[in-house]
């Protein structure tokens, strides 16, 4: 694993002149649209970086973009991987890893989700503060490497509680209308019944997909402090549920989108 992970990080470097970003940033499904706000300085395709994944999702364009957003150098995964992709979970979060390699200090993660809350409407931003893992495994089972982090790293608060107010105070202060909540992460890619949405909701989740925690838990591992905001993009409370295609969700996205890249553009200028 080691290995590998070091022959996708030289190659990386190689091909971008030693280019070292500050910051890592994962965008959702539909959430691409970041990289306009991004002074690109590399853009690299998943399929020619050794070893890793290749994005099979067509709202994924499979890219790993290098550049200064906010007046910082970020390094960007315009696409991520999933588990029901048939993806290992050392395979969905070995781009993280690899970001760690490059020399980033913290992670900015987005995704699309469903609304649990009622409270939630289409293209709102929910901030997550914690998260329900729902998936079949993780990807810290298996020998652990001493080199990324400790056999047993405490998940008590996986999501920086310094950059949550950060957030809410930049919303505030440009007026966005931003919620916060637990995201509850499920294998998919089918979407939930009615029942499951009912269960989710009653064991304490605001929103469901079908990635992130993945991505949080090898962050962490990693010693990297986490921020990460779900648009919701589909409705799942008694009443407002209806059958969704993956057109209404890019839509929803897409509404969102400039709100969701302000939020994340600002919270980066932040940082020290």
């Amino acid at each position: 694993m080691m290995t590998t992970l070091q022959e996708a990080a030289r190659f990386i470097q190689e091909q971008t002149n030693q280019y070292q970003p500050d910051f890592g940033i994962v965008l959702g499904t539909g959430l691409g649209a970041l990289v306009q706000d991004l002074q690109v300085a590399f853009s690299l395709n998943y399929a020619d970086i050794p070893h890793f994944p290749v994005s099979t999702v067509e709202s994924h364009s499979g890219k790993l973009i290098f550049g200064e957003l906010g007046g910082r150098k970020v390094v960007v995964m315009q696409g991520r991987f999933h588990f029901y992709e048939g993806y290992s979970m050392e395979q969905v979060v070995f781009p993280i890893r690899v970001m760690k390699l490059l020399g980033i200090q913290k992670l900015f993660v987005s995704n699309a989700a469903g609304g649990l809350d009622p409270a939630f409407n289409t293209s709102d931003l929910m901030v997550i503060t914690d998260h329900i893992n729902l998936l079949p495994s993780n990807p810290l089972i298996g020998k652990n490497l001493d080199e990324l982090g400790p056999r047993f790293p405490d998940m008590s608060e996986p999501y920086s509680e310094h950059l949550v107010q950060q957030a809410l105070e930049i919303s505030q202060l440009h007026g966005l209308n931003v919620k916060t909540g637990v995201y509850v992460s499920v294998p998919g890619p089918m979407l939930e019944t009615k029942a499951e949405y009912n269960y989710l909701r009653t064991i304490g989740a605001d929103a469901v997909g079908m990635s992130t925690v993945p991505e949080v838990i090898a962050a962490v591992h990693l010693g990297l402090p986490v921020f990460a905001v779900s648009v919701i993009t589909d409705l799942c409370v008694p009443g407002k549920i209806k059958k969704v295609v993956l057109m209404d969700i890019l839509e929803s996205a897409a509404k969102a989108e400039p709100n969701m890249t302000l939020l994340i553009k600002e919270l980066i200028k932040r940082q020290e």
